[in-house]
């Protein structure tokens, strides 16, 4: 696993001073390589947005009708996975330029992969940049990548508790997506609870409740995407 954010030290929760040491100075690093990008998309008026989700949230789904239906602004991927091209292969058929970042053991996405990928995607000036980050609620929250927004999506069939459970990711957010409501009926999951626990940790996050297969307040994500 990844060394960088600590969570390769499974087998115990103290870390060595060389350890701290050196995720500071990595986490340091990075920040000055997120600086950078931001000047950089900024300059060209692209409008990068950070999506963070565990595995299955719906993020792809999302993405791929964003694709669709967004026609006042050239939209481009950053598609990030441990492994396979399979994410990436969903975006081109739906008619996106994307680039895959396969990350091997590592859990996120960094400023340096960001820069690269967006080097070899060259999105078209004032685009709008999604980056699908790896699926994992924890490490990508760690490392700045020069992003305009930062967006954690969820879906229903994860549990009301999950903002309590990764305070840090939550925290980090712009907007907090709750996908898959249209599947609320059939599972035990609060809405108004989550809503609170998101307030709880980050008081300032936009909670926006929507589904993405069924198309249900997509006009809402779209106005956020675009504001």
């Amino acid at each position: 696993m990844c060394a960088t954010c600590g969570c390769g030290h499974s087998h115990s929760h103290e870390h060595s001073p060389v350890e701290i040491t050196l995720e500071q100075k990595v986490l340091a690093r990075n920040d000055e390589l997120a600086a950078a990008n931001r000047i950089f998309l900024e300059s060209r008026e692209i409008a990068a947005i950070n999506l963070m989700s565990s595995p299955g949230s719906g993020k792809t789904t999302l993405l791929e009708r964003t694709i669709s239906e967004i026609k006042v602004r050239p939209v481009a991927v950053v598609e990030g996975d441990q492994e396979t091209r399979l994410d990436a292969e969903r975006i081109r058929r739906a008619g996106c330029p994307v680039v895959q970042v396969n990350t091997g053991a590592g859990c996120h996405l960094d400023a340096a992969m960001l820069r690269d990928a967006i080097d070899r995607l060259a999105p078209e000036r004032g685009a709008l940049l999604f980056v699908e980050n790896v699926g994992n609620l924890v490490c990508p929250a760690l490392f700045d990548l020069g992003e305009r927004g930062r967006v954690v999506i969820i879906s229903v069939t994860e549990g009301t508790d999950k903002p309590l459970k990764y305070p840090y990711m939550f925290a980090a957010a712009d907007l907090i997506v709750v996908n898959k409501v249209d599947l609320l009926p059939y599972v035990d999951f609060d809405l108004d609870a989550c809503r609170s626990h998101v307030a709880s940790v980050n008081p300032k996050a936009e909670v926006l409740a929507l589904s993405a297969t069924k198309g249900e307040n997509l006009d809402a994500w779209y106005r956020w995407v675009l504001s």
